[in-house]
């Protein structure tokens, strides 16, 4: 008799699921991402400009028969090569960095939603996960990469510009172009602190905001609004509580002795938000309904798994650097200013010595002290304001008559200052100083400065 159907064991055996599909490997998706990043032509003119447009831009500075002395080392660009890569890198903190990282992380998400393609990206990881971990490695790698060709292309102008010479320190101090160089790569790698920042609220805003321009634009205008805070007459805490407080306390690193705290929290400052906007967006990522198109709750999780959160790490920050370093007022007082500016009027007065060819003198044998008043003694000697007047005195050895200039003070808010002499013509009161090598630029008639605002009074 035949076996029926019913009896076949192959009919009998119960249905067994298919294997379940294993995600793909973190590193082909990072792969992946990396391809699709560098595919956009923008990128690629973006990588381009990076490591052409600075080294061009310092040369082009360089064959001017003027400097921008308004720009902080600009005064020496044509002096040291070390000096060209530090103008690059104050414009990069202002501009470059924020517009990068917006181009950047701030369409990393947000392109997926453009092009409608989250469905397809699913299916070939099979992982939210590696999804967002591919997809901020990536981000992070092109910013990086696009921060070290500022970085290799300023330093290669200036260096083919000026060439390996001694750079004048904040406080005018003489740095040997070792010296020089080891804290040019150091101020370069601190900013990446705050990028990385800034790099994170691009991801949130990307995550958050989808399709809406607005998560594009989010780092450059957290950018903007940090440095319209820093022009206001805000307390310390408050300054160093912002994130990007790291794109100029770099300037810390050139003094002497150096002005570490204000750096170091910056840098803690920005690595904490770094931290939490990206633990924001992954969570936010998780929780994304990516089967319905057509919900759009841009604006409510913007504000409460973006503004709340980060405004809450803000007044924290606050709370902590008050309390760990007693900082109180705007950090600027009469007694700083005054010290600041004998310090570097010494270094300077030395310097103009050399060139005029006369003895060497040292800064313990000048005894400078400087005499400083604020709106004409009418105001509080505290703050800052371009009302500052300072008299410095110093005593040469074997001059029985006491020197003494005059210089004119505006002070920024951050601490740095610019001192503008007024006299004697002598010795500060005109741009250009007759040594017996031919005229050549006066160090003393105007320079940059310095207070530390977390120095001890």
């Amino acid at each position: 008799m035949t076996a029926t159907v019913a009896d076949s064991p192959v009919s009998a055996a119960p249905d067994t699921p298919p294997p379940a599909a294993s995600p793909a490997a973190l590193s082909r998706a990072y792969r992946f991402e990396l391809v699709k990043l560098f595919s956009p032509w923008r990128v690629r003119l973006l990588i381009l400009a990076c490591f052409l447009g600075p080294g061009l831009a310092v040369a082009a500075i360089n064959q001017q028969s003027t400097r921008p002395s308004d720009t902080l080392f600009g005064r020496w660009i044509q002096v040291s090569g070390w000096a060209g890569p530090l103008v690059v890198l104050g414009f990069a903190g202002t501009w470059a960095l924020p517009l990068l990282t917006s181009l950047v992380a701030g369409d990393v998400f947000a392109a997926e939603d453009r092009l409608g393609t989250w469905r397809h990206l699913l299916v070939a990881v099979r992982s939210p996960r590696r999804i967002f971990a591919a997809k901020a490695l990536a981000g992070v790698t092109v910013i990086g990469l696009l921060v070290l060709g500022l970085a290799a292309s300023g330093i290669a102008g200036g260096l083919l510009a000026a060439g390996d010479k001694p750079l004048i320190g904040l406080d005018d101090h003489l740095l040997s172009p070792g010296d020089a160089a080891g804290k040019v790569v150091l101020a370069w790698l601190c900013v990446l602190a705050p990028t990385l920042a800034l790099a994170a609220v691009g991801l949130l805003g990307s995550v958050a905001l989808g399709r809406s321009p607005m998560g594009l634009l989010l780092p450059v205008l957290t950018a903007l609004a940090m440095q319209l805070a820093q022009m206001l007459p805000l307390p310390v805490a408050v300054r160093l509580a912002l994130p990007g407080y790291a794109f100029i306390s770099w300037n810390g690193l050139f003094t002497d002795p150096r002005q570490l705290s204000p750096l170091l929290i910056g840098v803690a400052v920005s690595l904490v938000w770094a931290v939490v906007a990206t633990a924001l967006a992954y969570l936010l990522f998780l929780r994304r309904d990516f089967t319905n198109l057509t919900a759009d709750t841009a604006g409510r999780r913007a504000l409460t798994h973006g503004v709340v959160p980060l405004a809450g790490v803000f007044l924290a920050s606050i709370g902590v650097i008050a309390a760990a370093t007693g900082a109180t007022g705007s950090g600027i007082d009469q007694d700083k200013v005054q010290r600041s500016l004998a310090t570097a009027f010494a270094h300077l007065y030395r310097l103009q010595e050399q060139q005029l060819h006369r003895p060497p003198i040292t800064e313990a044998q000048l005894r400078t002290t400087a005499a400083c008043t604020k709106g004409d003694g009418l105001v509080a000697a505290e703050g800052p304001g371009n009302d500052w007047r300072c008299t410095v005195t110093w005593h040469v050895p074997g001059v029985a008559i006491t020197g003494s200039a005059v210089y004119q003070l505006d002070v920024t808010a951050n601490g740095r200052y610019i001192a503008d002499g007024d006299g004697p013509k002598e010795v500060n009161g005109y741009f250009l100083v007759h040594t017996p090598d031919g005229d050549l630029p006066n160090p003393l008639w105007q320079f940059d400065g310095n207070v530390d605002l977390l120095a001890a009074p």
